[in-house]
């Protein structure tokens, strides 16, 4: 068996150009573990952050340090005591460990099997890799976090992102009214998805427009942006009595101490995976893959990702 494989990794902090394509050892699986043959991974902003140092006070990088959190591939073997799954199942996950190193964009992984939950079917594997952060990211921000329910209003900023994309549409399999906050471009993207309302931040105040539309408030403020619509929303007073704000990107925003207010950083969930699957598989969720890239042309996905208004998902095919 070939003792090496093909992976994109960096061997220090910087631009994205630092990371190199060349050959690493192949991993083996250890106790309740599986390797993984990866086809698709999920290019995600927080993969050029951990490439340029900016979360290693939090989550360290063992160098040669391989990025990348997302996958959907092949069982290729099993290690001891791993039962769950067989080699040739069909796999996705969330790989987020407590270091910098093992990631995705790589050949192969190997990874507990807690992780991995068997991919959709009705879709192909490159969006099925496109998945598992921004899914479980929108599922655990609305339906944990957000206790979202039927009935509701929730307003998404940053609604055409990664993130955003699943929110919709995961909003919508609750029957919530969706209020979508993007660029004017994206709003034809946005009702494609479900989306019953769009906002231009661009040439209006958000929060006033958001008013205008639901005169009576929202439920629920679901901030998936970095600009100032979230702070014009806050201006407005359009947030429900009762009603919760959650954030993937402020952890602690300049609001009132009587908010209900989460941030979310995902965690791994491989129930909530099987639930997506079953979602994606009913065709209540669709995954709009922007650009698929090679391994070879990780840097140049890191920058595409980078300028936070790509639409849908950017992915790593293999």
């Amino acid at each position: 068996m070939n003792s090496e494989m093909n992976a994109a990794f960096f061997e220090k902090y910087g631009e994205p150009d630092v990371v190199k394509t060349g050959k690493l050892p192949k991993p083996e699986p250890g106790e309740a573990e599986v390797l993984v043959r990866v086809k698709s991974a999920g290019v995600n902003p927080v993969d050029t952050a951990i490439v340029r140092g900016l979360m290693k006070e939090k989550i360290h990088a063992e160098f040669p340090a391989v990025p990348g959190w997302d996958l959907a591939g092949k069982v290729e073997e099993t290690g001891f005591a791993a039962r769950r799954f067989k080699p040739g199942d069909e796999v996705y996950a969330y790989v987020r460990r407590p270091f910098i190193g093992q990631g995705t964009f790589a050949e192969y992984v190997a990874i507990p099997e807690s992780y991995l939950a068997l991919r959709p079917q009705n879709i192909s594997m490159e969006e099925a890799g496109g998945i598992p952060l921004v899914g479980l990211t929108a599922y655990q921000s609305l339906f944990d976090a957000g206790n979202l329910q039927q009935g509701q209003i929730v307003l998404i900023l940053g609604a055409s992102g990664g993130v955003g994309t699943f929110a919709i549409q995961l909003a919508k399999t609750k029957g919530v009214e969706v209020i979508g906050v993007a660029s004017e471009k994206n709003h034809n993207y946005m009702k494609e998805l479900g989306a019953d309302h769009t906002i231009d931040y661009n040439d209006n105040h958000v929060g006033e427009a958001v008013s205008a539309i639901a005169p009576g408030g929202v439920n629920l403020i679901y901030d998936c942006s970095r600009g100032v619509a979230f702070g014009q929303v806050m201006e407005t007073g359009v947030l429900k009595k009762g009603g919760k704000i959650v954030s993937i990107t402020k952890s602690k925003p300049d609001i009132s101490d009587d908010i209900d207010f989460s941030y979310v950083f995902v965690e791994p969930n491989a129930r909530q995976l099987e639930r997506i699957s079953e979602l994606a598989d009913e065709g209540s969720i669709r995954v709009p893959v922007t650009k698929s890239y090679s391994l070879d042309d990780v840097p140049e996905a890191l920058k595409a990702i980078e300028k936070l208004h790509t639409r849908g998902k950017i992915v790593i095919t293999l």
